[in-house]
């Protein structure tokens, strides 16, 4: 993972309500947009927003069923993500 990477992941992450609607996804595997507009009581709208902006970091995959689209958190990004942390952390 390079520093560009890096970067868009952190930016996407420093949102505070971003950042919950990510712990969230990844604390419910398939958890769909509905089930968290209603338990953060926010906009369709504002949920999209976030949603695009933690997909387009490789956070989450997002699949549609019907009217509805799960939501996953994808393990491997973070991972790698981690690491690069740790290599930052660590001068390399």
């Amino acid at each position: 993972m390079d520093n560009s990477e890096v970067a868009k992941i952190s930016k996407a992450l420093a949102d505070p309500t971003r950042l919950r609607i990510y712990e969230e996804i990844a604390a419910n595997p398939d958890i769909y947009c509905g089930e968290i507009i209603q338990k953060y009581e926010l906009s369709p709208g504002t949920v999209s927003h976030h949603l695009k902006i933690l997909l387009e970091a490789g956070l989450i995959d997002c699949r549609k069923d019907g009217q509805f689209v799960h939501n996953r958190a994808l393990a491997e990004t973070m991972r790698e993500y981690t690491q690069a942390l740790n290599r930052l952390s660590h001068g390399k």
